[in-house]
């Protein structure tokens, strides 16, 4: 047994942080406004608590759909579509604002949350999915559903932890306190209005009263300082639900709205009062009472106006049609930032338009009316037109040619048509069924809703847009279907849309019967009574702004308001196409969200996904689809060049292999099977096992691999966090497998009757039951996280490799990882992950790892007992170490003169000689003729020796018969009768296959014998208890000695016993060495080809640097059971002969290097040169020097001894020539 470096200490792990931000650690909400976040966090928790309560109450109640004891499936169902539509909704808020944000500050950490959110989704079809095959009368069914619906609560609170553990404090840490409320700000601006309105006051009723009041005073600071957006957000959050007028309101203006008097009403009301939106006042007098027919008539079929929405998307695409046929025929590319954020625009605009027809009008007029495919072929063509433009900015891209051009135009044409055709198809199947189905009530409920499906930062730039190209009597019959289909909770948020709206008129104001925002003029006359004005009672200087400058000036304030930050633009709200004269002739006192300045620009993350695909769409995307990683369009190895870190990632196909075996498997856990409980737990620790084993390569390898690159800062710290999430799980459900065994062995003694007395047999089956559901949703859990976690490893890591490191670069990572990989452990891991691959795979596995290892002897070791290997695989040609003949498991430690005996040379081997006849040849103190006499005896004593023992084993062999030789025992310490030999403490004798005798040890046999031992060729024991012969293994298997071990170590390959020292084997040298392990407290180094110290993971690499003979010494290293020490040149030796060497010499003596820090050394030296007085004749005199440690020649002033190199200061020189120049500069 040989015995690696061991200059190594203790290694340091990774320290475990807390799960998240605490409400005790956490700062105060009003002095860090993005933790408010944090209670977004626990009132989701406690919604995925209460749904996995009700789906276990589901469980044991048998599944009954009504009331009865059991949980309802009805119930479970609504709840889980509530948390999916907050949930996504949060989500996506944090998509667009809070990651783009982040990701420009600190690279390389949104990416992987986003992704994560995908994957979120993904488990929520996976789960409707289930839902839809309802069957309550299966228990299997209402397992499953329990199991899923803990897989989800694991993975989003894991997810969260994450959050605040990684993502909180980076933006605690790199946003002002006015840009972390920024974000808040535009985070709830991002979601959409009636989602909102259920978001807001759910979340005021998950946290406690103080909570409450915090998140109140958080969100006064968060809020823009105007009373109207106050007023919006607090009644939403109090969940306000105003008294029931909502009936004789309705009934008001139907009264007086349709009546004939109402445009008299307008003028008489128009000339008792001024109003700064009066300017044009009396220009429109005469238009509203001409057109007040066709207002009448648009009022009695207000779904009609889908019919301007189509238009006006219409005409937005036409005019993008147009941009690109002119910048196809210019070739300018100066506009083309400006298209991008206007097809942006339009997309958006689309999206939201397709969920409002898809949720809210086609269910309401006809189930079966479904224009999905379509809305998704849309989303799909306005990101391959996005994709397009974007990738301008692609290095190497075709976008200066003619081609670009052309398929630039090719797709506006492509999608005005499309969306064309689709309109028509609308407007001729749905608006007719929806004319004949509703009431003009119920028409406007349904517009209201479909407007309030959009977030407000889009609602804020769509209400211009559309009114623009509307004319006066379709704005005023929009607006007033607003008002009148709102509920009165719902007023002030009207008071903004309509103001909103007028920024899109053209040269007129708005009536407040379509508005109602005029607080500054409320009528006291009869309801309906036209109100002409806009304005809006600024909080914050408390007066009625109607001056048109100071509104201009307000406007603008608001806009730019948080434009003025870092990395902020209004570029985007310059591309929104408001109407030129609405400013300069009209007053915009309504307050805006200061938030679309932002939110239009997409940042880096944002651009390389497909638009948003909101929520509770089942078609959303998956991880794999092109809509959501179209930049690097990855797929795995389809068809490329094999790179040696796919050999790495060829270990998530076993481990998905293995999750799937636990998460179908677990549900038999309930058939009280006690062996299957057995197989299942082992194979559950396997993967355990193993998977550490890979999670630690990746934690320890790497992982710092690709944080080492500076553009890869920050990329893997949430994979980090991902394994310490995915280890806590293993150790829940190792326990919880402990716990199922415990209980079916106190079930199967209840049966045996002992013990009765002590346990309930329903109680303790019941009991049973409950436990095996929670271990199957727990390997629900298991498998869908660690799904998701190589999955995301996949698309995000993997990529990376290709771009930043060379294929000797992810050579060497390989080499690191393997060479921290115990041989136990490879002899598992390999089979587990072949058995997942294809031959073609298998083979590419196994020759990877082998190139990986090239000057190591992992190829023999392989080959001694792996039969999945191709065939085509041919055992390396270059020479090797020959294991049989030289491993070495101890030497003796005395390192004295050598002065032998005839009895020692007759029992020394062949390795042993020659070592002997080295030391005698450099021992001073012997008389030449006495020295070759000695070394010419020790050349041939291996002849006498052999002659000598001839009649003496012929004399052994008649006298004791058949007696075998060696067949009886032998100890250690004969006093204690304690088993072995005076090199091992074991309890076995091996049988030598080159002579069949039997030894304790092959150091034994080598002492008696004209032979060396191989050991790895022994098949057959003696167990020195039971002196029986038997199979060599790692206990007796003789009953008698019932199972009486060998020796605490024991390895099969080198059929060797240890029962004093931890050993291990290392499958690159491919012998057992002295130590903890590999990745323990060895590694080895693939390069250097031997184990080193954890210690020494940076270290000067020499290619097969052992593979030679000591400096001193001249054993080999390599096989040496001494300790060696490595130098910094990269040389080695024995740490003995270090030791012995360092007393009278500083240099390496092979390179004549500095063998250690000499600054103190040379440090005397320049105090003895001044101090001495050389004689005159030599002061002046130079000599020419070479330096041995930096390499360079110089001269240096004269002396017999002492030579300093003026580039490295050190005296390590030596003199190569003396100039005989009596005037030396030096």
């Amino acid at each position: 047994m040989a015995t690696p470096m061991t200059t190594a200490a203790a290694g340091v792990g990774i320290g475990q942080s807390g799960g998240g931000i605490g409400s005790k650690s956490m700062k105060s909400l009003v002095d860090s406004p993005i933790q408010m976040f944090w209670f977004f966090h626990k009132a989701i928790r406690a919604e995925l608590e209460g749904l996995h309560v009700a789906a276990m109450e589901f469980v044991r109640g048998g599944g009954g759909g009504g009331g009865g004891g059991g949980g309802d499936i009805y119930s479970l169902v609504e709840r889980l579509r509530f948390l999916r539509e907050i949930y996504q909704h949060h989500c996506n808020a944090e998509d667009e604002v809070i990651f783009p944000s982040l990701d420009n500050r600190v690279k390389n950490v949104a990416r992987t949350y986003s992704l994560e959110h995908e994957g979120e989704s993904v488990m929520f079809d996976q789960l409707f999915a289930l839902l839809d095959f309802y069957n309550q009368n299966e228990e299997s069914y209402r397992r499953e559903l329990a199991s899923c619906t803990r897989a989800l609560q694991t993975s989003i609170c894991q997810h969260m932890s994450k959050e605040e553990e990684q993502v909180f404090p980076l933006l605690i840490e790199k946003f002002s306190f006015e840009e972390q409320s920024s974000l808040a700000w535009q985070f709830l601006c991002s979601i959409p209005v009636n989602m909102l309105a259920k978001f807001l006051p759910w979340l005021s009723s998950s946290v406690s009263f103080d909570e409450q009041q915090e998140l109140r005073r958080c969100l006064h600071k968060i809020i823009p300082d105007e009373t109207l957006l106050q007023k919006i957000i607090f009644t939403w959050m109090d969940g306000v639900k105003i008294n029931k007028k909502r009936k004789s309101y309705e009934d008001n203006l139907e009264e007086h709205i349709p009546s004939a008097t109402m445009p008299s009403n307008f003028t008489s009301i128009a000339g008792k009062r001024h109003c700064a939106c009066l300017s044009s006042m009396n220009d429109e007098r005469d238009y509203v009472r001409s057109d007040c027919s066709s207002m009448v008539s648009t009022f009695d079929r207000p779904l009609d106006e889908i019919l301007h929405w189509h238009k006006a998307i219409m005409k937005e695409l036409n005019d993008i049609a147009q941009e690109a046929r002119k910048i196809k025929l210019s070739g300018e590319f100066s506009d083309l930032f400006a298209l991008n954020q206007q097809l942006h625009f339009i997309a958006e605009v689309c999206v939201f338009h397709s969920i409002a027809e898809d949720k809210i009008i086609f269910p309401a007029v006809d189930a079966e009316l479904c224009f999905s495919k379509e809305h998704a072929e849309e989303e799909r063509e306005f990101h391959k037109f996005r994709c397009l433009i974007e990738s301008i900015k692609t290095p190497g891209s075709n976008s200066l040619s003619a081609e670009f051009y052309s398929e630039l135009c090719s797709y506006a044409d492509h999608i005005l048509e499309t969306v064309k055709k689709h309109f028509h198809n609308e407007e001729m199947q749905v608006l007719p069924l929806a004319r004949k189905q509703f009431s003009p009530k119920k028409q406007r409920e349904l517009l209201y809703q479909s407007l309030c499906v959009m977030p407000l930062r889009l609602i804020e730039c769509v209400l211009p847009w559309l009114v623009e190209s509307l004319n006066k009597e379709e704005a005023s019959s929009f607006l007033r279907n607003i008002q009148m289909a709102a509920p009165p909770k719902d007023t002030a948020l009207v008071t903004l849309f309509s103001g909103w709206a007028c920024k899109g008129s053209k040269d007129f104001c708005l009536p407040s019967f379509a508005i109602g925002c005029c607080p500054a003029q409320q009528s006291s006359g009869t309801p309906g009574v036209a109100k002409f004005c806009c304005s809006y009672e600024s909080r914050g200087n408390g007066i009625v702004q109607s001056d048109q400058t100071n509104n201009v000036n307000l406007l603008v304030k608001c806009v730019n308001s948080t434009a003025e930050k870092e990395n902020f633009s209004c570029d985007t709200f310059k591309a929104v196409k408001f109407p030129k004269s609405s400013f300069p002739n009209q007053s915009l006192c309504v307050p805006t969200l200061g938030v679309n300045s932002n939110n239009l620009s997409m940042g880096t993350l944002v651009a390389s996904k497909s638009l948003r695909s909101l929520s509770f769409n089942s078609s959303a995307p998956s991880l794999k689809s092109s809509l959501f990683n179209w930049e690097a369009d990855i797929s795995i190895n389809n068809g490329r060049q094999t790179r040696p870190i796919d050999n790495i990632f060829q270990f998530h196909k076993a481990i998905r292999k293995d999750l799937e075996f636990l998460d179908a498997e677990s549900g038999r856990l309930s058939d009280l099977d006690g062996t299957f409980v057995r197989q299942f737990t082992g194979r559950f620790r396997l993967l355990w096992g193993l998977y550490r084993a890979h999670s630690n390569a990746e934690d320890d390898i790497v992982f710092p691999a690709l944080e080492s690159k500076e553009t890869l800062h920050n990329v893997s710290h949430s994979y980090t966090l991902d394994h310490k999430q995915e280890e806590k799980l293993f150790e829940d459900i190792s326990t919880a497998l402990s716990e199922l065994s415990i209980i079916h062995e106190n079930l199967k003694s209840i049966n045996s009757g002992s013990l009765t007395h002590f346990f309930d047999i329903n109680d303790t089956s019941r009991k049973y039951s409950e436990v095996a559901t929670k271990i199957q949703g727990m390997c629900k859990s298991i498998k869908v996280t660690l799904d998701h976690h190589v999955t995301r490893e996949e698309v995000e890591l993997w990529p990376l490799f290709d771009k930043h490191f060379s294929v000797e670069d992810q050579d060497r990572i390989v080499g690191r990882i393997i060479g921290t990989t115990g041989a136990e452990v490879l002899q598992s891991m390999l089979p587990w992950v072949t058995s997942a691959l294809i031959q073609e795979e298998q083979d590419r596995l196994i020759e990877g790892l082998k190139q990986a290892s090239k000057n190591t002897m992992f190829s023999e070791w392989l080959n001694e007992w792996w039969d999945g290997s191709s065939s085509s695989t041919q055992r390396p040609t270059e020479n090797r170490i020959s294991q049989g003949d030289v491993i070495h498991e101890s030497m003796d430690p005395n390192n004295s003169t050598f002065k032998p005996g005839w009895k020692d040379i007759f029992r020394m081997n062949q390795n042993e000689l020659e070592s002997e006849i080295r030391k005698v040849s450099r021992d001073s103190s012997l008389d030449p003729r006495r020295k070759s006499y000695l070394i010419q005896n020790l050349l041939t004593s291996r002849w006498i020796a052999a002659q000598q023992k001839v009649p003496q084993s012929t004399t052994g062999e008649s006298s004791d018969g058949d007696k075998l030789f060696g067949c009886s025992p032998s100890y250690r310490d004969p006093e204690k009768k304690v088993f072995g030999c005076e090199h091992y403490k074991r309890n076995c004798k091996l049988r030598a296959a080159c002579c069949g005798k039997l030894f304790t040890c092959r150091f034994c046999h080598d002492k008696v014998s004209d032979h060396s031992m191989d050991r790895k060729a022994t098949s057959e024991m003696l167990c020195m208890n039971c002196l029986t012969i038997q199979p060599v293994g790692p206990a007796c298997t003789t009953p008698s000695c019932k199972g009486l071990s060998m020796a605490k170590y024991y390895c099969p390959s080198c059929k060797f016993f240890d029962d004093e020292r931890d050993v291990y084997h290392c499958p690159f040298c491919n012998l057992c060495r002295v130590g903890g392990g590999l990745g323990v407290d060895f590694f080895h180094c693939m390069t250097c080809n031997c184990c080193l110290s954890m210690k020494l993971v940076d270290h000067k690499c020499t290619e097969k640097g052992l593979e030679t003979n000591c400096p001193i010494c001249c054993d080999f290293l390599f096989t040496s059971s001494e300790t060696v020490r490595a130098l910094p040149c990269g040389h080695f030796m024995h740490s003995s002969c270090f030791q012995a060497y360092a007393c009278t010499h500083y240099i390496c003596p092979i390179c004549s290097k500095s063998m250690g820090d000499m600054s103190v050394y040379f440090g005397m030296l320049d105090a003895l040169m001044a101090s001495e007085v050389l004689p005159e004749e030599y002061r002046d005199r130079c000599q020419d020097i070479l330096c041995n440690d930096c390499g360079k020649k110089g001269t240096s002033a004269f002396h017999w001894l002492y030579h300093k190199c003026s580039d490295c200061r050190s005296y390590n020189t030596r003199v190569i020539k003396v100039d005989s120049n009596p005037t030396c500069s030096t």
